[in-house]
This record gives structure tokens, C-alpha cells and sequence, in this order.
């Protein structure tokens, strides 16, 4: 359970952070520049291109289909669509690099003129292919090809978003540190990766605490639940790596049942109250009308 009391001992022990400077990331758009960093909380809406993706409302059944729904997720209010060809459900099928370029391609190319696009893959034939489309993000998640991909963006002046993980792509099946305060393992994780990401020319780094993969020992729902509600709540605390966060918020179909489409908004709270700058959703229109009702209310 997380109290008010619990909330003012965080903020008791690791207020200081939020007095580190993030450094903002600028994207130039196709509406003008997006900002990513403290200030108004920017959306990436979500996109898939596989029929594993457990997420059913956000799969799209053909690149036409993908750009249909990037466009309305764009005229919802986010600024950055985040399209993918393979689920990253530990279960799902591999997608190779021929079928994940026939996926994506017609869909970044589609969809560059509407917003700032962001592709999801670990492969480097495809971020090369799909940055010479028009994508302006890289949303890296396997360190199979790092150095290979982190020089791609650094040469197309790209984004990058370093997700948390050890293995070669999030497909693998892997462990959360096990430690009661997650936060010192995710700084002491992603401190040299953003160090070497600078160290190869990229200027744009975001990271991602790596909420929405799967994890051997967080199979149980209520124990991962309450997991991602720990870390969303105190994201703050990355503060000090100089970079902006960005977290999926999960959308927990065991605590949720029917009503699963209300949690992304339910989870945006606590990652908007704990510090989060780029939110990656399914749900654009929900998140908005959230965000909104926070700003205006003076919440956050």
C-alpha cells in the first residue's frame, strides 16, 4: 500500500533530487519542436504491427492500419508515435528483419509528416531503414547491437530511448533486481550506458525504467502491480542521470478486469506525481483529459 504518509517519507528522504537538472530533449516535428523534459507531460502513443501484442485496441492489422491509427492517436494529443512489428511478450513470435521492414516502412513513412515517430526494434537493419524513412526515435530494446544502433542515431541525429535490461532483446526472459528500493540498481544501470551513448555522438537520451516488459519474477500480478507503482511513484529519483524519464504505464488486466482500458489513466497518475516526462500509452485520448485535469487542478 502507498499512503500519503509513505508519499511525504519519499519525499522526506530523496527531495533533494528534484533539484538535478534534466536536460531537455528537442525534437524537431512536423507541427514544430517537441519537448520532452520538465513542463507539460509529452504523450507517445502506441502502436503495434503484431497480432501477439496483448493489447488488442492498439494492434494494427496492416502498415495502412497502423497509419490510420497513428494518425488519430496524433490528433488526440500525442506528439511522438511509437510504432512496433514484434510484441515484446516473452511469448510472442520473433519477427525477422524482412518481415519487421515490410511492417514498418510504409507506416513511418506514412505517418513522418503527422507527428515525430519513434520505432521499436533491436535490429540495426531496421533502424537504418526505418531512420532514412523519416523516424526521429529509437526506442532501443535489446543491447545485442548497441554500439552498431547508438552510432545510427548519433548519425541521423536521432533520439534514443534506453530501455532497461541485460539481454539481448526484451524477448528474453529476464529478472528485476530483487532489492526493495529498485531505484539505486536502475541508476547505477543506466549512469554508464547514457555516459557511452554521449561518448558515441548521441545528444538525445531518454530512459526507460522498463515498466511494461515481462519478468520471471513478476509473474504474479499484484506483486508486479505493485512493483510498477513503486517505481512510477519515484521516477524522480533517476533526476540526477541529467536525462528525461520515459515509462509505459501498464494497464493490469487482473486488477482491472473489463474495465483494463482506465488503468493507463489510473498509473499516469502516480508517473506524472513521481516525475515522469514521456509517457508511452495506448489509450492517447484517456491520458489527455488525465493530464489535463491534473494541470488544471493544480496536481503534479
Amino acid at each position: 500500500m502507498i499512503t500519503l504518509a509513505d508519499l511525504a517519507a519519499l519525499h522526506h528522504a530523496h527531495g533533494d533530487a528534484w533539484g538535478s537538472p534534466v536536460a531537455p530533449v528537442v525534437l524537431d516535428g512536423p507541427r514544430g519542436p517537441v519537448t520532452i523534459g520538465d513542463g507539460p507531460v509529452t504523450l507517445m502513443g502506441c502502436v503495434n504491427l503484431s497480432r501477439d501484442s496483448t493489447y488488442r485496441e492498439s494492434v494494427a492489422t496492416s502498415p495502412t492500419d497502423a497509419v490510420r491509427m497513428g494518425r488519430i492517436q496524433a490528433a488526440q494529443g500525442a506528439a511522438v508515435i511509437d510504432l512496433g512489428a514484434e510484441s515484446s511478450n516473452a511469448t510472442a513470435a520473433r519477427v525477422g528483419v524482412d518481415d519487421q521492414l515490410a511492417r514498418l516502412l510504409p507506416a513511418v513513412e506514412g505517418l513522418a509528416a503527422e507527428a515525430v515517430v519513434s520505432v521499436e526494434t533491436y535490429e540495426p537493419a531496421v533502424v537504418r531503414a526505418c531512420l532514412e524513412a523519416g523516424a526521429r526515435v529509437l526506442n532501443m530494446t535489446g543491447r545485442e547491437h548497441e554500439d552498431e544502433m547508438l552510432a545510427l542515431a548519433a548519425e541521423y541525429d536521432a533520439a534514443v530511448v534506453l530501455c532497461f535490461g541485460e539481454t539481448a532483446n526484451v524477448r528474453e526472459i529476464s529478472d528485476v533486481p530483487p532489492d526493495a528500493d529498485p531505484i539505486p540498481v536502475l541508476l547505477d544501470h543506466f549512469a554508464p550506458r547514457i555516459a557511452h551513448a554521449r561518448s558515441l555522438g548521441v545528444d538525445k537520451v531518454v530512459i526507460d525504467p522498463g515498466m511494461g516488459f515481462f519478468y520471471g519474477n513478476l509473474v504474479d500480478p499484484m506483486t508486479r502491480a505493485r512493483h510498477q507503482t513503486k517505481v512510477l511513484a519515484q521516477g524522480f529519483r533517476l533526476r540526477p542521470l541529467g536525462v528525461p524519464t520515459c515509462n509505459a504505464v501498464p494497464h493490469s488486466f487482473d486488477v482491472f478486469g473489463d474495465e483494463f482500458r482506465k488503468a493507463e489513466g489510473f498509473y499516469a497518475v502516480f508517473a506524472t506525481l513521481g516525475g515522469t516526462h514521456l509517457v508511452r500509452t495506448h489509450e492517447v485520448a484517456h491520458l489527455r483529459v488525465v493530464l489535463r485535469g491534473m494541470s488544471e487542478l493544480g496536481v503534479g
